[in-house]
């Protein structure tokens, strides 16, 4: 029997919100890190596979990101600039886990699940989806092994990384600038700057625009003390919610069938390819003296927004994380096309 509930928009995100409230909610009371977060996502994404029409609408979701890229911000102190000599040796670094990771889980899909080359290939680059999508479309690739494994990766990530983060470090679950109280001005001359950065990232193709550039336009004001731009711990906590309920959404294009055709595969490559970044920031964080957690957030083969993101929120250098994850996706974009055209051959 259909729901009218169902039948709009605002209904649909109506019940999306209220699942994803419920989620964050249980986890809290839980005491699990990450808890609004990590429980709005497992709440929708169960929700949208038993076939709840969940709904995240785009532009709510860019609404969305520009908030959250604000409030990180908020978390990046003035000590940041005098961190940033770590970054040359943790960047190169970066550049071998990558190769290693996509290998990783390339070996398990091909060999172990045996997907085809071309699938196998695409299903095991870590992260950029739609810019992968891209790609495999014209290599004739199998796209929805490659969605239900990038969505699954993302899932997984989500779920268990609050763990290890807050298991190696002992740090608790938090936003580190609950200290700190904005003015009224500081949002009255803040907030355009942010949503002005946010629209030039976007227009200039920089990977995650909205979010990012909302995010350096308040980690600068915020570091360098010209403002204190700090959200209200109300519309952070909200935003988490929503966070995890737009992850929940992108199983919508996966059905049951297919999601437990890919889980064994997905699972066995996301085990390779995290252990490799496991290993990859265990040796960072020994060579550059940094928390292990903000070095695995950093290598993580997961989403830019949502790296960054807990890293905010387990207290961790949401900076360090995001300027990893940038030149991460950034390398992708400018260099994939060549490896592809090597691994893969010209088309």
């Amino acid at each position: 029997m259909p729901f009218p509930l169902f039948d709009t928009a605002a209904g649909r995100l109506s019940v999306t919100l209220l699942i994803a409230a419920l989620g964050g909610g249980a986890f809290s009371l839980m005491d699990l890190p990450a808890a609004w977060l990590s429980g709005a996502m497992v709440f929708v994404a169960a929700a949208t596979l038993s076939g709840v029409p969940t709904l995240m609408p785009v532009r709510l979701r860019d609404a969305l990101f520009v908030m959250i890229g604000i409030s990180m911000g908020g978390g990046v102190r003035p000590d940041v600039v005098e961190r940033i000599g770590e970054w040359p040796v943790s960047m190169a670094m970066l550049v071998a886990v990558m190769i290693s990771v996509t290998l990783a889980g390339y070996v398990v899909l091909h060999y172990g699940a045996k997907w085809s080359k071309e699938t196998a290939y695409f299903g095991a680059i870590p992260g950029a989806l739609s810019y992968v999508m891209a790609l495999a479309t014209e290599r004739g690739a199998d796209l929805p092994r490659i969605a239900s494994s990038q969505s699954l990766r993302l899932f997984v990530l989500v779920a268990i990384l609050p763990f290890a983060v807050v298991s190696s470090s002992g740090g608790a679950d938090g936003n580190g600038t609950s200290d700190l109280v904005a003015r009224p001005l500081d949002f009255l001359i803040g907030l355009p700057l942010c949503l002005a950065a946010s629209w030039i990232a976007v227009k200039t193709r920089i990977p995650g625009g909205w979010m990012t550039g909302a995010f350096f336009m308040s980690a600068g004001l915020n570091a360098t003390g010209a403002l204190t731009l700090v959200l209200p711990d109300v519309v952070v906590l909200s935003c988490f919610v929503m966070m995890g309920a737009h992850i929940g959404c992108r199983f919508g294009a996966m059905t049951v069938r297919q999601f437990i055709g890919v889980l064994g595969a997905s699972l066995g490559a996301f085990s390779a390819a995290f252990l490799t970044s496991i290993l990859g920031a265990w040796i960072v964080a020994r060579l550059v003296g940094i928390p292990f957690g903000q070095a695995l957030l950093a290598y993580a083969p997961g989403g830019l927004e949502v790296m960054t993101l807990l890293a905010f929120m387990l207290d961790l250098d949401p900076a360090f994380v995001a300027a990893h994850q940038i030149a991460r996706f950034t390398a992708m974009v400018l260099l994939l096309p060549f490896v592809t055209a090597l691994v893969l051959g010209r088309k």
